[in-house]
This record gives structure tokens, C-alpha cells and sequence, in this order.
């Protein structure tokens, strides 16, 4: 089969894909409104620059409830984070360069105080007065 018009088939094709683009960005936003991240001052207001999208949740019960969404949304995923208090989102690409060449370990470990991992607070101890 020979197609005549090559470069007119290719700007068809690129205004469907802007198309495709713009309602995913869409769907993201919409997605983000409903969870309550667009009143947030902490999350970045350019994430739909972003090439792809991390969205990392602090539970499994958090990540269930959202997964139907994952399928039908493109440029987004999710990860779960427990040691986070609540739901961060970071550009993929950032996580990527952050976890290249590390073991599963020092990813666990990371995830402590990187990527919306909350340190520990030194625990009061109060209780070893007593003792004097």
C-alpha cells in the first residue's frame, strides 16, 4: 500500500497525539482535584510538564483505592511508601536517577527520609530518669 501524502498523514497524526496529550493532562489534574493534592501548598504546581509522574501513597488501603485509575491515565505511577504521612507526587525521571545502581536495601532506606518518608523523631526519654 502506497500512501501519497505522507506529510499530511504525519500533522494528522501529531494534532491527534497534542489531542491525546492534553486530555491525559486533563485526566491527571482531575485526578489530583479529587484527591485533594491541588490545595496543597507543598506539591509542585508544573507536574504536568513532567514527562511522567510518581505519585507515592502511604499505604497499600491508599494505592487499592486508586489503582482502577492507573490503567486508564497514561504518564502516571504509583509507588508506596509507609513511611510517609501522606500522599506526595515527584517526576519519574527524578526517582529514576535517585535509584539507579542501588540495591533494594538502600532504596528502602532512602524511602525512610527521601520521597515523602518522614525521619523519626527522637523518642522522649523521660522514662530513664527513674532509673537515677
Amino acid at each position: 500500500m502506497s500512501i501519497v501524502d505522507k506529510d499530511r498523514l504525519q500533522s494528522v497524526l501529531a494534532g491527534i497525539d497534542k489531542k491525546i496529550h492534553r486530555l491525559n493532562s486533563q485526566k491527571i489534574a482531575a485526578l489530583f482535584d479529587a484527591m485533594g493534592l491541588s490545595e496543597r501548598e507543598d506539591i509542585p504546581k508544573d507536574f504536568l510538564d513532567w514527562e511522567s509522574i510518581l505519585v507515592v501513597v502511604p499505604s497499600r488501603a491508599v494505592i487499592n483505592e486508586v489503582k482502577k485509575f492507573r490503567d486508564s491515565i497514561s504518564r502516571i505511577s504509583f509507588a508506596v511508601n509507609p513511611h510517609a504521612r501522606q500522599i506526595h507526587i515527584y517526576d519519574l525521571n527524578e526517582w529514576k536517577s535517585s535509584t539507579r545502581n542501588k540495591t533494594q536495601f538502600q532504596i528502602r532506606e532512602m524511602m525512610k527520609t527521601n520521597f515523602g518518608g518522614v525521619p523519626k523523631k527522637e523518642e522522649n526519654r523521660d522514662w530513664t530518669k527513674l532509673f537515677k
